[in-house]
């Protein structure tokens, strides 16, 4: 589960169930969530990324509300915390793809995305 707290009040702001096992989906059951291993990041155009599922997904949310607006399929499980830099006037989000935990297939590559 990801989970948005204002750190003012102390209050949940929002929550989603995070990553999914696809055997489960496929049999009408979606939404189940995952274990996940590794933290979200979150930019100053307020998008929150985050991988860290056993699904092999990274996925973008809407910091205010939760609301998913982006996902692409990584080539082993991103088990990493995403990173956020600049290059020549453009960002950049790169996630480290190295599987290998929960049985999960081992990769070794890192995946970056032009924001």
């Amino acid at each position: 589960q990801l989970t948005a707290i204002n750190l003012n009040t102390g209050e949940i702001v929002w929550k989603n169930r995070l990553g999914e096992f696809r055997e489960l989906t496929a049999k009408g059951i979606p939404q189940t969530g995952t274990e996940n291993y590794g933290g979200a990041v979150v930019t100053k155009g307020g998008l929150v990324f985050i991988a860290a599922t056993k699904d092999e997904r990274i996925r973008a949310f809407d910091k205010l509300n939760g609301k998913l607006l982006w996902e692409a399929e990584l080539p082993a499980c991103g088990f990493a915390t995403p990173s956020v830099y600049e290059a020549n006037g453009k960002q950049y989000l790169v996630v480290a793809c190295g599987g290998t935990k929960l049985g999960k297939k081992k990769g070794d590559s890192y995946v970056a995305f032009a924001l």
